[in-house]
């Protein structure tokens, strides 16, 4: 009896430590896919970011599918870090790319947990300070206000979930970054546009002069 008793436990756990295996590694492949098309979407090749964000979205439909009947490894960690990825990744697609209103997907249409979908949330103003100091360099700072604009609305969103850390999972600290992000990003966009307007008047005064 005992080792009828014993040998279904071992083949319980066989099952869960292959499932866990399996979706360790497709969680490695997630986050990878989802760096790739980070990379690809800051060099505008939006069609290759998108196709590798949707490939890491399969993934993480199969995650789901083989971890349905173990929750416990669902929920150690591992998925909700890939989940993230792909949560960051997808957002600052859809608010980069140059024929889209900027209107982002919810958790819902992610299919992700809300604490995932938050954290990944939270590192989008990193992202977005990239993109406005590549604005900076290439002489068009005025064209970050409006991503400046959208870091405070992430923070403003952010800040409501004024939780456990048990319950969010490290998002305040994550909401604290974002704010110091943001006043980095504030200051550079100030100085880059006063230095702007400074060649621009410079520029005009030699004009009259000459």
């Amino acid at each position: 009896m005992i080792n009828n008793i014993s040998c279904r436990i071992k083949d319980n756990f066989e099952a869960k430590d292959k499932a866990r295996e399996i979706t360790l590694a497709i969680s490695r492949d997630v986050v990878r896919n989802c760096r790739t098309a980070m990379y690809n979407i800051h060099n505008e090749k939006y069609e290759k970011a998108l196709g590798l964000i949707e490939d890491a979205k399969e993934m993480l439909e199969r995650m789901n599918s083989l971890l349905e009947d173990h929750p416990d490894i669902y929920y150690s960690g591992f998925v909700e870090h890939a989940q993230q990825e792909f949560v960051e990744s997808t957002v600052v697609y859809y608010i980069l790319r140059s024929d889209n209103d900027r209107t982002i997907p919810g958790p819902h249409e992610l299919s992700v947990s809300d604490v995932a979908y938050l954290n990944g949330l939270g590192d989008v103003s990193g992202e977005l300070r990239r993109h406005v100091l590549d604005l900076i360099r290439k002489g068009r700072p005025g064209e970050g206000e409006d991503y400046l604009r959208l870091m405070e609305d992430i923070c403003n969103c952010l800040m409501m979930f004024d939780y456990p850390d048990a319950m969010t999972r490290g998002l305040r600290h994550k909401t604290d970054i974002t704010r110091s992000v943001i006043e980095k990003t504030r200051g550079d966009l100030t100085n880059a546009i006063r230095q702007q307007k400074l060649e621009k008047a410079m520029k005009e005064l030699e004009n009259r002069i000459d």
